[in-house]
């Protein structure tokens, strides 16, 4: 077989039934393998690389299976680091694939040609140039393996052009498996469970690794048997239902106050898949000041790398908490609980405050959220990065897992339109987009891959004219000096909606917003909502940068 019939031949070997790209020069050998083979494989067009790379990330986070990415040289490529590294740091699996120049040309500068596999070095687990065609079928297993093996993450394979046209034999193989997972020694999980029998305000605090190992069972089953409540990352959310009793929501900058103040009010928390990002534990010194920690994690470079751990585990999560499970006694913290209820109505009293607060002639962030949410059932909701994200985050009730697509690590504003569409594909559900105006116009240009696709998706613009939570910023900490973030745009998302073949509405009342929900949920193919909100409203609590949890700002 030639290397371009290897490459669709090895994606299908692995189970990949969907692929997201932008044809070019260097992969039309690749591209016309797909087109021959487009009864067994099915690739998506996107309007732009960087919306491909985060339809397979959205593609990945939605469905457990790595995304896969096809993109060719020069500009192709460099437009999917962006991708690349968001699903580098929030540890979605990825597989992408860039043609590159022949291999006689490649050095001298050839036309579209740049050196991918430096470029993208420091935000993928590993990368490849393949210059021999006979090693082109186990670097892409390879490929596969190291993105689903430990800690998952985003691979490259570049392949020249001349290695797509060789010829070599081809001999199908299983698809690949993970590499096995180191357990953790007895002694610390002993060591672990006398800690957590001793505790009398243990607090669980999970992330993304819960729903990559697979564990969200065994962290209910430890919570209820320590009697503990539970709180969790941005990265965590949708792991365990939002209703489920004693769990607290998001932590950290933006998170529940109740959730917050009772890690910090904890003797004891057990950290499971999370890595203590300075956006969770604000100033390190006074984050680790009232309670001990038990850290277990899947990487080794995760663990006492932000914050100290009294007990460090590394093994494989879900079996470290089922023994954990086995080694502990039935525990009931009666004042403890009582204590964390005592928060949990505080932080009902907060909410309210701020609810009311809201002019009439603007919508409420959460009170969209819960509209849309009455109509959405279990569709996967996606977001871009910014105020919007965080009122998502903080009052949206997850209902299963992998039901909630962010950028978390990177921050990246126009992740949402890429993800959504990826997410839709891989479950074969409606999918929500949750955006802000500034967010919508990074990609809005994926408006065309939805129309094109009639993807079953509904985009909510909260709308306040502004990039909110930079202005946010600049009100509590610049002097209310507003550099940049009033856009004075004259863009009409609804025109531009219909413009790209989609259906939109603009809405300014709760009683406008539940009636387009009606019919863009009944609508087949992408339905757009301008919601008003206002440009003052603020995502709250927030602990100030580099500030602590004494610092905490619940009201302006």
């Amino acid at each position: 077989m030639t290397g371009a019939r290897i490459v669709i031949e090895t994606l299908i070997e692995q189970k990949c039934d969907t692929v997201f790209g932008y044809p070019g020069g260097q992969v039309l050998n690749i591209f016309d393998e797909l087109y021959l083979n487009s009864s067994r494989i099915t690739h998506i067009i996107t309007a732009h690389e960087q919306g491909a790379s985060h339809a397979a990330d959205g593609y990945a986070r939605a469905s457990g299976k790595p995304g896969i990415l096809i993109a060719t040289s020069g500009p192709g490529a460099t437009n999917i680091v962006t991708g690349l590294a968001t699903a580098y740091l929030d540890s979605v699996p990825l597989v992408a694939i860039t043609g590159n120049v022949p291999c006689p040309l490649l050095g001298r500068d050839s036309f579209q040609e740049v050196n991918i596999v430096d470029i993208t070095r420091s935000v993928t687990k590993q990368n490849w140039i393949v210059k021999d065609v006979h090693l082109l079928a186990d670097t892409i297993r390879e490929a596969f393996r190291t993105a689903i093996s430990g800690r998952p993450g985003p691979v490259l394979i570049d392949i020249p052009k001349d290695v797509q046209i060789a010829e070599c034999d081809y001999m199908p193989q299983n698809p690949v498996a993970p590499n096995p997972i180191k357990t953790a020694s007895d002694n610390i999980i002993n060591e672990a469970a006398e800690l957590i029998n001793s505790s009398q305000r243990p607090y669980l605090y999970f992330g993304g690794g819960i729903l990559s190992s697979h564990a969200s069972e065994e962290i209910l089953a430890l919570a209820k048997k320590i009697d503990a409540p539970l709180g969790c990352s941005l990265m965590g959310l949708s792991a365990i239902p939002t209703d489920t009793p004693l769990f607290l929501g998001m932590q950290g900058m933006h998170g529940h106050y109740a959730s917050s103040k009772a890690e910090d009010d904890a003797d004891l928390v057990i950290a499971v898949g999370v890595r203590f990002s300075d956006r969770a534990t604000g100033n390190k010194e006074r984050f680790r000041k009232n309670f001990r920690i038990i850290h277990i994690d899947t990487d080794r470079k995760e663990l006492n790398k932000n914050i100290p751990a009294d007990i460090a585990i590394l093994g494989d999560v879900k079996d470290t908490l089922i023994r954990l499970n086995n080694k502990i006694q039935q525990k009931n913290h009666p004042q403890w609980i009582a204590h964390i209820r005592q928060l949990i109505d505080k932080e009902q009293r907060i909410t309210a405050a701020g609810m009311n607060d809201t002019p009439t002639e603007w919508l409420n962030p959460y009170r969209i959220i819960d509209i849309v949410q009455k109509h959405a059932q279990d569709s996967s909701i996606a977001t871009d990065v910014g105020q919007h994200q965080m009122w998502t985050a903080q009052r949206y009730p997850f209902s299963r897992q992998r039901q909630f697509l962010t950028s978390g690590g990177l921050g990246t504003m126009g992740y949402g339109m890429g993800a959504s569409i990826g997410a839709s594909k891989a479950t074969g559900k409606r999918s929500v987009l949750f955006t802000g105006d500034g967010s919508f116009g990074m990609n809005l240009n994926e408006l065309a891959t939805a129309v094109s696709q009639n993807i079953p998706l509904v985009i909510v613009i909260m709308n306040n004219g502004v990039l909110g939570m930079v202005r946010q910023w600049q009100t509590l900490f610049y002097n209310a000096h507003y550099s940049n973030t009033t856009l004075n745009r004259q863009t009409d998302f609804v025109k531009t909606a219909e413009a790209f073949g989609a259906k939109g509405v603009r809405v300014s009342t709760e009683e406008e917003l539940d009636k387009a929900c009606q019919e863009a949920f009944s609508h087949n193919g992408p339905f757009l909502i301008d919601c008003a909100v206002n440009c003052d409203e603020f995502v709250l609590p927030m602990l100030p940068p580099g500030g602590s949890i004494d610092d905490m700002i619940t009201e302006i």
